[in-house]
């Protein structure tokens, strides 16, 4: 079989094989891009008064704990506090994707709102399907697509190295 044919199927088969998981990564990603830009996929960043933590860990979950629509009832609830001093700010990520921004200073609650960039990204990088998903599904199509990319510029080429021959 000529070189020519091999690598049109195999450029032609390999971009069927990667072409869901490449488009889950790319869509995902260009929502990503947008996420500063867009507060549907990520909350704007509030401002707080202060730049020093004046409140414990602790005042910082009561204050939280008071937002009966976020359900966090204690720190099991609690993905991760984001500690803003230049914006004088705390981040309360609850593991249910919503975010309660409270000033850092005054323990006022600046802003409530359900946070869709970490499912996002965990669309991206696969593992919201299944941990594995990145080893056994993107990192092979990723190798793909080297493939891809190579056949691609072999057949881009060929004709021109073919007339100069």
């Amino acid at each position: 079989m000529r070189a020519v044919v091999l690598n049109r199927k195999i450029h032609r088969w390999a971009a069927i094989a990667t072409a869901l998981p490449v488009f889950v990564v790319v869509f995902s990603g260009a929502v990503l891009l947008m996420k500063k830009e867009v507060a549907w996929i990520q909350p704007a960043t509030k401002k707080g008064v202060g730049h020093e933590l004046a409140l414990s860990f602790d005042e910082i979950l009561r204050i939280a704990m008071t937002v009966k629509a976020v359900g966090i009832y204690g720190w099991a609830d609690v993905d991760r506090l984001d500690v803003r001093p230049g914006k004088g700010l705390v981040k309360v990520r609850a593991r249910n994707h919503w975010e309660i921004q409270v000033d850092m200073k005054t323990g006022e609650i600046l802003q409530v709102a359900v946070r869709r960039s970490d499912l996002i990204e965990s669309i991206h990088d696969g593992s919201f399907f299944h941990e594995q998903v990145k080893f056994w599904v993107l990192f092979p199509t990723a190798i793909v697509l080297v493939g891809v990319w190579a056949t691609g510029v072999y057949l881009f080429f060929f004709p021109y190295v073919k007339k100069r021959g």
